[in-house]
């Protein structure tokens, strides 16, 4: 299925959201791109950098005349949007969302949309920076990258259909995938590595000799920890909204740290080169 829209609504002016205005106008696949948030002055640097056509801060305003919805927004503001939505969604209007965690999404949109959950079909696209806000996009974000759409049963295939069409129109690789798989699998490939960098640099950068300590890092602690530039308040959500499988994760991380620790008490070198060769294979294999 093609994919071609005479107006896409897209809420929230983050990277994400940003960026798929972009790529969907650089593939003539979008005729008019509707921009809406609460920070005007974000929407007017969107408007001014071409992203979006023209905008505005009420709901009610933007979806006038869209036939694509997409909400980029932090994932605990998910549900005050949907319920914002909800009244004024026409029929045959698609809604999809960006979220990095997905049951969240769905609990909320079954909270609020009522008989309209049908038009709501969850997709994540694995794809950022730790860049945010609209002078970070760029249309090429979501080339080979994956997206996973997560369907309801309550979703139309056509509209799944539509909504998998938009995303690989813009290059994206997209598969569908039951929602608690989708949390488990981005909770250790995604969130834990996330949260790892963000609690080591603050650690670190709490420490008395923070500032020799960050003098001397290397290539290797700016490679690890680049993530922890990534937006505090989309994390902080991203976190609370998959905590339960990222506490899973931390479990699992906690008990191997254990036998890291105990490895170098003990000075087990052959545990300790078993580890890091099993992990140098496996980064190896590896194609992003």
């Amino acid at each position: 299925m093609s994919f071609y829209s005479a107006r896409v609504c897209i809420i929230g002016s983050g990277l994400i959201g940003s960026s798929l205005a972009l790529a969907l106008k650089q593939a003539g696949a979008v005729a008019d791109v509707v921009g809406c948030g609460r920070n005007s002055a974000t929407l007017q640097r969107a408007l001014e950098l071409g992203i979006v056509d023209h905008y505005s801060t009420d709901i009610a305003v933007a979806v006038q005349g869209a036939d694509m919805v997409v909400l980029s927004v932090p994932m605990l503001a998910m549900r005050e949007v949907l319920a914002q939505l909800q009244p004024v969604l026409q029929p045959g209007v698609m809604v999809t969302d960006v979220g990095s965690a997905k049951q969240s999404v769905i609990a909320d949109a079954r909270a609020v949309l009522g008989d309209k959950l049908g038009q709501f079909v969850p997709a994540h696209p694995i794809a950022g920076t730790e860049k945010s806000g609209p002078d970070a996009a760029f249309a090429e974000l979501f080339r080979q990258r994956r997206v996973i759409v997560t369907p309801l049963p309550e979703n139309n295939a056509s509209d799944v259909a539509r909504v998998v069409a938009m995303w690989e129109c813009v290059g994206a690789i997209v598969e569908c995938m039951d929602a608690e798989h989708h949390d488990h699998v981005l909770a250790a490939t995604s969130h834990l590595p996330h949260l790892l960098a963000f609690t080591l640099v603050d650690s670190l950068a709490r420490m008395d000799e923070s500032h020799e300590i960050f003098r001397y890092a290397a290539g290797g602690f700016r490679d690890f920890t680049r993530i922890a530039a990534s937006d505090p308040t989309m994390w902080r959500d991203i976190a609370l909204a998959n905590s339960f499988e990222i506490k899973q994760m931390l479990l699992r991380f906690q008990h191997e740290l254990e036998v890291l620790q105990h490895d170098l008490e003990t000075k087990d070198a052959q545990a300790l080169f078993e580890r890091f060769s099993r992990a140098q294979q496996a980064r190896e294999g590896l194609q992003f």
